[in-house]
């Protein structure tokens, strides 16, 4: 669940902008595989919460040693924190799902998040959606429903958590259209980090107090809380992949590395879980990967008709 933008301030490098995609591709399954590891003795929202709260104070340590910390606050505070507070909603989703079923399931119908973008870009920005797009959504949710289908039946409605993801990260790339940024990435990251921190710290302290089940505070292990240093090590620098990644090379050549992720989880998953996902989930992955590819390809096709349109004749 990362995400970039472009900057003209830096020259354009394709091959480094391929390899720094998918060094970050391959690295985020990583996270969500010690998310898995911890949710065996440790809640959910602790292990978010230890994301995020690593993450913010990787982003205090750089902001006190570059002399920075004045210019954390940034030029939009308020939309800043609404981010973070969207990814650690986001995050708290994942971890959670993942807890129950494979990284791998998880991520594959995670990726039905293009679909829901165009939806609810149709419906809030009023986008125009062809028929064309509406296909490659429907074959996309399909494929997710072929994903879902034995989880929905062992595990019931928690399955629908990574659609839950999506959903929370549509409302996130959304709010970026709405309001693009215009903050340097460690401002991004330290207001996220920070965001999330007191809303998942905060939701820890209502569980302690209240006995909430799965909301309660388990004290790690030194080992716990190193793989959480981990966690937040790691969400730190594929974001800063990402941003990276996206400054040098186009979105059309980018955007198709993404689905490296799900590779790079089933890898992982069989390696320390032995998950591996069965024949009729490998056809639902690829039907949401080639509808979210083909609605990539529409966006770009539009953009580029928006921009032609608005050049003026000579």
């Amino acid at each position: 669940m990362t995400g970039g933008n472009r900057s003209s301030t830096v020259d354009q490098n394709p091959l480094l902008a391929i390899l720094l995609m998918t060094v970050a591709m391959l690295i985020v399954p990583v996270m969500d595989i010690i998310a898995k590891y911890l949710s065996a003795s440790l809640p959910a929202l602790e292990i978010t919460f230890g994301r995020f709260l690593f993450q913010f104070l990787i982003c205090l340590t750089l902001a006190l040693v570059s002399g920075r910390l004045k210019r954390l606050k940034g030029d939009q505070p308020v939309i800043n924190y609404l981010r973070g507070i969207l990814l650690a909603l986001a995050s708290l989703s994942f971890f959670t799902a993942v807890k129950y079923m494979s990284v791998a399931t998880a991520i594959s119908i995670f990726f039905v998040e293009p679909m829901i973008l165009t939806i609810l870009a149709a419906l809030i920005l009023k986008e125009q959606v062809g028929i064309r797009r509406i296909g490659a959504i429907v074959v996309g949710l399909v494929g997710a429903i072929v994903i879902l289908r034995p989880n929905l039946a062992e595990i019931g409605l928690v399955s629908l958590l990574p659609v839950c993801t999506a959903v929370l990260f549509s409302f996130y790339l959304l709010l970026n259209r709405l309001y693009p940024v215009t903050d340097d990435l460690l401002t991004i990251q330290f207001s996220a980090g920070l965001s999330g921190s007191l809303l998942l710290g905060g939701a820890l302290l209502f569980g302690l107090f209240a006995q909430v089940d799965g909301m309660e505070f388990v004290a790690p292990t030194g080992f716990q809380v190193s793989l959480l240093m981990i966690v937040g090590l790691i969400s730190f620098t594929a974001h800063g992949l990402v941003v990276a990644a996206f400054q040098r090379g186009t979105a059309s050549l980018l955007a198709p590395l993404q689905y490296i992720e799900i590779v790079s989880a089933t890898l992982f998953g069989y390696l320390v879980f032995s998950d591996f996902p069965d024949r009729l989930t490998w056809f639902g992955i690829a039907l949401i990967i080639s509808s979210g590819l083909y609605i990539a390809h529409r966006e770009r096709k539009r953009k580029s008709e928006d921009q032609a349109d608005t050049v003026p004749e000579i």
